[in-house]
């Protein structure tokens, strides 16, 4: 099933899907456990989904993205009503005039690897395997759509009330996410995003590859690793050719609500190895930097991920807790958020961090 065939999408595949998206979110996109169980119910009455690669549509046929926007610690609380992405979609066909003939998650990271499938069984559609950031980014534009020229417009974001707000005429990408973001808070902080139709050619060529079938086969190793009691973390970086930066205990926690993000930091005591140093992650929805001992390690658009250091669950920004033991590891992004084009969208500087150079990480061997 990991290959570039096409799929049907099983009960089966959720959870370890799940799992894997909420990886490779780097502690942001919103947990996907809740939008895994609307999966499950939908699959249960008979819905179905197909995964398709790449190649399988022709070059004209319409490409739709669509994905929860806001905080994602507000889904902690507020729950969606279920057809926010569906009726946001639904008003840019309407608004362009073109029909979907797939959809493509923005972002394979946390909840948002899940919004698409539920939308696509909701509304007959297939999947395609690949995604516009290969982990989770905050903000609208930081796509490799938007980067290499999707349309800004017509674009539509939709509530659990039935309010729907379509964005005709906007400027460019930026304008989008803030009129977007701005509109989210006034929903509530929590809503589902529809961005212009893109033609398969164009998703073909900007498109991170294989990111659903990716996280699938990042989440069957965690869960065979538990089940056979081996160590989910050595297990996780041996299979993704990630890194261990760092070890310890969570020894404060600070988030807060701003301007339509999560946004905070969690410093850590070092354990193990990192005993005696101490760790500090920034954070706006996703994992932003890693600084040990003062140090920034890593830095965005390289992947931050922190696992449970027992269990191995990857642990979204909104879990994080005081006295968490666990193991952050870095893994490198995608080549085509590291050009620099993306730079400027992605890089530290993107994030208010002037003075933060990037230096890409390297994949470290990956074995069975």
């Amino acid at each position: 099933m990991l290959n570039d065939a096409r799929f049907p999408l099983q009960e089966s595949d959720l959870l370890p899907m799940s799992i894997g998206a909420a990886l490779l979110g780097t502690g942001g996109g919103g947990n996907p456990y809740i939008g895994m169980l609307r999966c499950r119910e939908l699959l249960r009455k008979g819905a179905t989904v197909d995964i398709l690669p790449l190649d399988a549509l022709p070059d004209d046929a319409w490409i739709g993205e669509v994905g929860g926007i806001g905080a994602p610690v507000v889904g902690v609380e507020k729950f969606e009503q279920g057809e926010e992405c569906l009726r946001a979609m639904r008003a840019v066909e309407e608004a362009s005039g073109k029909r979907m003939s797939a959809l493509i998650c923005a972002e394979i990271g946390g909840a948002n690897s899940m919004e698409p499938l539920l939308t696509a069984m909701q509304a007959g559609l297939p999947v395609l395997d690949g995604d516009g950031m290969g982990r989770a980014f905050p903000e609208v534009q930081m796509t490799t759509f938007f980067i290499y020229g999707a349309d800004a417009a017509p674009a539509a974001i939709a509530d659990d009330k039935g309010n729907v707000v379509v964005f005709r005429h906007v400027q460019d990408m930026y304008w989008l996410e803030r009129f977007a973001r701005d509109t989210s808070v006034a929903m509530g902080a929590a809503a589902g995003l529809a961005i212009a139709p893109m033609r398969m050619d164009f998703v073909r060529r900007t498109a991170v590859p294989r990111t659903m079938t990716q996280a699938l086969q990042i989440g069957r190793t965690v869960l065979d690793a538990r089940a056979k009691r081996q160590d989910v973390v050595d297990r996780v970086i041996a299979t993704t050719g990630a890194t261990l930066f760092f070890t310890g205990k969570i020894t404060d926690i600070q988030r807060r609500t701003e301007g339509g993000f999560a946004r905070g930091e969690a410093l850590i005591e070092g354990s193990g190895d990192w005993a005696g140093s101490d760790g500090r992650i920034a954070i706006q929805n996703e994992n932003l930097v890693l600084w040990v001992d003062g140090k920034p390690v890593i830095m965005v658009p390289d992947l931050i991920i922190n696992l449970d250091l027992e269990t191995g669950e990857p642990l979204t920004t909104e879990v994080l807790r005081y006295g968490q033991r666990l193991a952050v590891i870095g893994l490198p992004v995608h080549d085509m958020m590291k050009t620099p084009e993306a730079m400027k969208v992605v890089g530290p500087q993107a994030f208010g961090y002037p003075d933060l150079k990037f230096t890409p990480l390297t994949l470290g061997p990956m074995r069975a």
